[in-house]
């Protein structure tokens, strides 16, 4: 669990395409075997510390004539932001992948004191 001080807590999201292979025919769509797709976000002022991420699907586009394998997650999170990472697997054709995003966290104070 996460607690928060005294800080002011900030919260920060966005929407992003991270692949759209069906026009192309990319590899997730074409491709067998795991593959992988990242997309680093930055978030729209830093956080004081890292923040917690959320990230889940709010567009795919699939073929249904194999099972759905997929797993979305955020990974190496900073107070500037972090990567959208997307996977699947085995025979899985995924055409298009877009995700919502939201963070939240500790932001920095006008009266922080910076001592080195």
């Amino acid at each position: 669990m996460q607690t928060f001080s005294t800080h002011p807590i900030g919260i920060d999201q966005g929407e992003v395409v991270l692949f759209s292979d069906f026009a192309d025919g990319g590899d997730m769509w074409t491709g067998e075997g795991p593959r992988e797709r990242r997309s680093d976000i930055e978030f729209s002022q830093p956080f004081r510390s890292a923040p917690v991420v959320q990230i889940s699907v709010s567009l795919w586009d699939v073929d249904t004539s194999s099972a759905l394998r997929a797993e979305v997650k955020a990974e190496d999170i900073t107070p500037e932001g972090f990567a959208a990472v997307f996977r699947t697997w085995s025979d899985t054709r995924i055409a298009r992948i877009r995700i919502s995003w939201t963070a939240f966290g500790e932001v920095p104070h006008e009266d922080d004191w910076d001592i080195l």
